[in-house]
């Protein structure tokens, strides 16, 4: 049997459900709408910022981002996320979570408000600034994963833990609307006031000077949801788990709950000294103890994230089709400047609501019933089914009477992800790996995930392109085409379902039960052998 749990941890895994909960989802989860938020509306400026500084005289069509220089401004913040999520993942674990948790925020809030005032009215000039802020933007960001995660799984108690991990990353969902949605209101605000005819019947015309504002307002109005919650975030005490099992603190752990739960709590500085003495709560993440108790799992966690992403994030390179199929966003000269971004936002926005926002809350409402073992193997088989679905028959998709049933199976990759590994590979690491770890482990397999979103969004990108070299992307050569890069990704959808086996289930259990920091001598072997479903 497994040793007495603390007083103070045993009070946080049977708490009913409580304000304090909500208020740490909304806290906790303002990283991920910023994150979102980030993502949804640079894709929207690149189109913009093509045609204010790359639209060449004369030219039939409005300029465009260069590939190299696309690819530097939406690959920076990606690269800085990775760096962030090891960097704060580890720091998290060294210096405590609170204390970490308001670098990150404030790091978001001033690279959010820096990203729009980048420097100069000359491309280059705008462009290093713009990358420059954008890297340091994504560090923030990337230490919102694994502190978010840790802190939400740490406050959270066991019966509705995965609802509430997952609700603090289903504020993604509400990151991408609120995106669209603003953008909506300042392109239409934008449009009223400075009219334009379209690129092709005059193209000096079609971009007003006012439209240099518009990606500006865009970019900087990401800071403020973030900025609201820094109060709160700072009001947060440092978790029970950090408090009492990482700094051995037992008085500061029991007294901070005390407050957070109104409840009397013992102090049990001698309990805690017993079990953090222990040589199994001793090893470090570089030890043959880890790789034995822990090894596998992290293999699992870090494999089946960057599996995910690579597929989830390379799921744009066929969104310009569907769009273009479908009448959504015309040709780029029957459109002013600031017209396509009111279009290309409107599009964007109803992809969001109706394919990826519900995804999320599907696994809000049911990754404590079902478990998180299930959803995300059937995420994974659902999102193959949908791939090969897309690949096999691709040349039917492509005529114009089947568009409305391409876009349901594309809206479909998206719900399943959502609803599946998306959600689930952010969950599971913050339940499986010790206290002393939990943060670093979280960001290891955050950073494995952020290589796939790099794989995804840039290697696919390049790998698509039509295999006739007439028909590729400006600036891009040719490619093995989409229906053969669909049928790659759902191969990757598969191999993410059979690395699933290497994760197990936390459904329902302790996170001392799942790391076996409360185990008795001579438990540990069969703890950590348990399988990935339970029995």
């Amino acid at each position: 049997m497994a040793g007495d749990q603390l007083q103070v941890l045993n009070a946080l895994d049977v708490a009913k459900t409580q304000w304090y909960h909500f208020t740490a989802i909304v806290v906790a989860g303002m990283g991920f709408f910023t994150d979102a938020y980030d993502l949804f509306s640079i894709s929207l400026v690149t189109k913009l910022l093509g045609r204010i500084y790359y639209t060449k005289p004369g030219a039939a069509k409005p300029g465009s981002l260069p590939p190299n220089v696309s690819a530097a401004v939406n690959g920076v913040a990606f690269c800085g996320t990775l760096s962030g999520q090891l960097f704060f993942g580890w720091l998290g674990d060294k210096m405590g979570r609170k204390r970490v948790y308001g670098m990150t925020l404030m790091l978001m809030v001033i690279c959010s408000i820096a990203s729009g005032l980048s420097f100069g009215h000359e491309a280059k000039g705008v462009m290093a600034t713009l990358c420059f802020f954008r890297f340091w933007l994504g560090f923030g960001i990337g230490g919102d994963y694994p502190l978010s995660a840790t802190i939400m799984s740490e406050y959270a108690n066991k019966k509705t833990r995965g609802a509430f991990i997952a609700a603090v990353f289903a504020m993604q969902g509400f990151g991408n609307l609120t995106g669209g949605i603003f953008s909506l209101i300042v392109a239409s605000a934008f449009k009223a006031k400075y009219p334009a005819p379209s690129y092709e019947q005059n193209p000096t015309g079609s971009l007003v000077p006012q439209a240099d504002y518009v990606w500006r307002i865009i970019l900087m109005f990401g800071s403020l949801p973030a900025l609201m919650t820094y109060y709160w975030r700072m009001k947060m005490p440092e978790t029970a788990r950090y408090t009492a099992l990482v700094a051995k603190n037992a008085k500061q752990a029991a007294n901070d709950m005390a407050k957070v739960l109104q409840v009397e709590l013992a102090d049990e500085q001698e309990k805690v000294d017993e079990i953090t003495s222990q040589p199994r709560n001793e090893f470090g993440l570089f030890s043959k103890a880890f790789v034995k108790r822990h090894g596998l799992h992290l293999l699992g966690t870090a494999t089946t994230w960057f599996l995910l992403d690579i597929a989830f994030y390379s799921q744009n390179l066929f969104q310009k089709d569907i769009f273009s199929a479908i009448g959504w966003i015309p040709p780029a000269q029957t459109m002013s400047a600031i017209g396509e971004l009111f279009k290309v936002a409107r599009a964007q926005t109803l992809i969001a609501l109706c394919g990826t926002v519900p995804g999320y809350w599907f696994t809000v409402a049911l990754i404590d019933k079902m478990g998180r073992f299930k959803i995300q193997l059937m995420g994974f088989a659902m999102m193959a089914i949908f791939m090969f679905g897309l690949a096999i028959p691709y040349t039917h998709w492509t005529h114009p009477d089947h568009r409305i049933g391409f876009i349901i199976m594309y809206a479909f990759t998206f719900f399943f992800a959502n609803f599946g590994p998306n959600a689930t590979t952010f969950v599971v690491p913050a339940e499986i790996f010790p206290a002393r770890l939990r943060s670093t482990c979280h960001g290891i397999s955050a950073a494995a995930g952020k290589a796939g979103a790099i794989l995804g969004s840039f290697g696919f990108l390049y790998l698509a392109q039509n295999q006739n070299p007439a028909k590729t992307d400006a600036g891009y050569g040719p490619g093995i085409g989409v229906r053969n890069s669909l049928m790659i990704l759902g191969a990757i959808c598969l191999l993410g379902f059979f690395f699933t086996f290497l994760v197990p289930e936390s459904n329902g259990k302790s996170l001392e039960e799942m790391s076996g920091e409360n185990e008795e001598d001579g438990e540990d072997t069969a703890q950590h052998d348990n399988r990935t479903v339970p029995v």
